[in-house]
């Protein structure tokens, strides 16, 4: 899945100087490593590396393994749309996500989960080990999230939330989406 978002005028030089300060190397490329040392997810640790990986993949529509200045627009707006939507949920403003506030943000994405599903994510995307979820392991859990569900509604051919599948077709499925 592509994205591609343009920014104008003033938008464009202030990121140019963001994306010149965050290209270490000056390579006009910037890797995962250099977006990861950029970015910040509020607990004072390293920026998720799978959820850094993602992005780039999102966004590297040449395949260079990094993102050049046209690519790195949409980086930032993609982050900038996640940290509006995450700031919404964090209802208590901690800058991590509890269980409840994770439940409002799936459920206001449409997805209908149980309670015991929800200790499952936490447990999965919570690398503190808080019973909590940061910023960019939020990004990551919706991610995956999506790619499963996207994988799911290819083989429900009827879409009435079941599928029948063999063991083999369903490591195929997740092993297409890990």
């Amino acid at each position: 899945m592509a994205y591609q978002y343009q920014y104008r005028g003033q938008d464009q030089s202030f990121l140019m100087n963001v994306f010149r300060r965050v290209d270490t190397d000056n390579s006009g490329i910037i890797s995962d490593n250099e977006l990861q040392q950029a970015l910040s997810n509020g607990t004072w640790t390293p920026f998720n590396p799978v959820t850094v990986r993602s992005i780039i993949s999102m966004f590297d529509r040449d395949y260079k393994g990094g993102v050049n200045f046209a690519e790195f627009t949409g980086v930032w707006k993609y982050i900038t749309d996640w940290q509006n939507i995450f700031r919404t949920y964090d209802r208590d403003n901690s800058g991590l996500i509890d269980k409840n506030e994770l439940k409002q943000a799936l459920s206001g994405f449409g997805y209908r989960l149980t309670d015991q599903f929800y200790d499952i994510l936490i447990r999965k995307f919570d690398r503190q080990r808080r019973g909590q979820v940061a910023f960019d392991d939020f990004i990551q859990c919706c991610i995956v999230l999506q790619k499963f569900t996207d994988v799911f509604r290819r083989q429900d051919t009827d879409q009435d939330g079941w599928i029948n599948v063999s063991y083999e077709q369903y490591l195929h499925m997740v092993f297409g989406v890990i």
